[in-house]
Order: C-alpha cells, then sequence, then structure tokens
C-alpha cells in the first residue's frame, strides 16, 4: 500500500534530529519485503579501490550527516515518503577478506530487494558497486546510465583483475546489462594511464562529456542532451562523488580537481524527475580525509535528490 503510515520517517518538528539511531534521513528501518517501493541500501564495501581505501565507512558516515534532512524538497515539490513507500533496509553483507565473494553477497542482497518489486537506493562503498546492482535490476532487459564521475570506469583491468572500480561499466556493457546508446557520462577529467583510458565508451557509443566540454556546452545544453540520449526507457543512476571538485568534496578515495559543483549536480539530477529512473547509487565517499564532514553532508543531499526522482518515476500509475 502506497503512503503507509508505518514508513513515514521520523519527524524532525516533532522528535530531535540527533535523537535515536542514524538510519538515511530517519526512514524506518525495515526488513525487505513486498510493501517496499523504494530500498534504501547500504554496500560498505571497498576492496575494489586502488588508492586510498575507506569508503567501507561510507553509510554510516552518510546516514549520520542525512540528520539535518527534511522530508519535503522545494524545488521539486517532492516529498518521496508522501509518494511511496521507503525504507532503510540496512546493509548489504560482504566478505571484509574475500573481494569477489563480496560481490556475490552483494548481488544476492540485491536480487532479493529486486524480487519483491523494490527499486535500489544504494550508498557505497567504492564504485564495483554499480555492477552488482545491475547484475540483479538488470538482467531481464539492458538499461540506460546517467554517470556523474571523474573518471571513465571503463577499463579492461587493473593490477591483473577484471573486476574493479575501474573496470565497472565495461563489465556491465559486455555482460549486456547496460545499454551504451543510452549512457551518458559527465564529469570526466583528471590525468589518465594513456590516452586510451575513455577509448571503450566511444567504441560502444556511450556520451563522454569532460568536464572541458561541460563547461563549453553549459548545464542546460546537458541536461538537454540527457534527456534525447535517456529518452523514456529504465534508467539507472550511478553517481562517484569524485565528480564533484576536490574542495567541495574531498573525503573520497581518489579527489580530482577541478570538477563539478554540488549546485550543478543537484541541478542535473533534479531534471531526471521526467525520468524511469529505477535505482541509483552514491558511492566512494571516505569520510576519514575529510575531518570537516563536508564530503558525506554533500552525499546525504545529493542522494536525497536521487530519492526524490526515483519516488517520482515510482508513483506514476
Amino acid at each position: 500500500m502506497k503512503n503507509d503510515p508505518a514508513y513515514r520517517p521520523l519527524d524532525p518538528s516533532q522528535i530531535a534530529r540527533y535523537a535515536d539511531v542514524a538510519t538515511f534521513m530517519r526512514t524506518r528501518r525495515m526488513s525487505v519485503g513486498p510493501g517496499v517501493d523504494i530500498a534504501l541500501v547500504g554496500v560498505p564495501y571497498d576492496l575494489g579501490t586502488n588508492m586510498r581505501p575507506g569508503s567501507r565507512f561510507g553509510p554510516a558516515a552518510v546516514r549520520e550527516a542525512s540528520r539535518v534532512l527534511r522530508p519535503f524538497n522545494p524545488a521539486t515539490k517532492i516529498d518521496p515518503f508522501a509518494l511511496v513507500n521507503v525504507a532503510d533496509v540496512g546493509d548489504a553483507s560482504v566478505n571484509s577478506y574475500e573481494r569477489l565473494k563480496s560481490i556475490d553477497l552483494i548481488q544476492a542482497t540485491f536480487d532479493e530487494i529486486h524480487s519483491v518489486g523494490a527499486w535500489p537506493l544504494a550508498l557505497g562503498g567504492d564504485h564495483t558497486i554499480p555492477l552488482p546492482i545491475l547484475r540483479a535490476i538488470a538482467k531481464d532487459r539492458p538499461v540506460g546510465v546517467v554517470q556523474f564521475d571523474a573518471h571513465s570506469d571503463t577499463l579492461d583491468e587493473a593490477l591483473g583483475t577484471k573486476i574493479n572500480h575501474m573496470t565497472t561499466f565495461r563489465r556491465a556493457v559486455e555482460e549486456g546489462l547496460v545499454d551504451p546508446t543510452r549512457m551518458i557520462q559527465i564529469g570526466l577529467r583528471g590525468t589518465q594511464h594513456s590516452e586510451n583510458d575513455t577509448a571503450f565508451g566511444h567504441e560502444v557509443g556511450m556520451r563522454v562529456i569532460t568536464i572541458d566540454e561541460y563547461e563549453d556546452l553549459g548545464r542546460a545544453r546537458v541536461i538537454e542532451e540527457i534527456g534525447q540520449i535517456l529518452g523514456d526507457g529504465p534508467t539507472y543512476v550511478s553517481f562517484d562523488i569524485d565528480c564533484l571538485d576536490a574542495g567541495c568534496a574531498m573525503g573520497t578515495g581518489v579527489p580530482e580537481i577541478g570538477g563539478l559543483s554540488p549546485r550543478d549536480a543537484q541541478v542535473i539530477i533534479r531534471s531526471l524527475t521526467a525520468r524511469q529512473i529505477i535505482g541509483a547509487d552514491i558511492c566512494e565517499i571516505a569520510p576519514m580525509y575529510d575531518a570537516s564532514g563536508h564530503t558525506q553532508l554533500v552525499a546525504a543531499h545529493l542522494m536525497f535528490e536521487l530519492l526524490c526522482v526515483m519516488a517520482a518515476a515510482r508513483a506514476k500509475p
């Protein structure tokens, strides 16, 4: 049943925001079940990163930072909790000693979520995690993807491994989980291993927008392109926090200067409200590298924006 009062988060005007155990936005903590429309899931996994680890602590930090948020979005006029049943279903299982075993465990969590008809909004974890999520929710047909990122994540391998945070979307395309002609990457920049780092995306038909092209086109034109590329089909949004300028989000494994502003990201996510967003993630928050807590605060706000666009899509008749 939609709008079940049992799913309403704790009201910050009635119960102090700092009280009780932290879930995302103090959403009700519930097990996966057929009453859940959108499942908020932590994925505390960072065995796929090759630089600074620590994003395993991202889910807990963002949940804590999200206490500041309130449920109504005045820009989009959306209260996601009034539209659909949203629950924080806890964290996916991981094995801190076994990288590939963890991938299987993560997929099993999202298989369960998918089996009851819920749509997942995941909080990582490093940027390997979209692969097991997509294996669960896109097994029946490929989906479009909006990828916010400083890096393409389309290498073939890294340090002799095929599944890590640098290869995620190459594997997803190869496995038929993503339609590359309905995929757009936004914000790519920074030094590369070679001039071929982004070659795969171009070869298979992804729309690749570097930060330099983003500045040339302007935000409005990029939003227009996103709509043209995605169309009305099912779409997944993957948000690597390092797409933001390091000055706005230093708490991440591979920070890069010269990126998007939180405002840019906020507006672009809001532009997806009319799209069929069936799942999303926000990844690579490593809170120990940002003593100010700013990175996880930004991540919490952007996760709320993702929740709003997903709720709008899920509530459509």
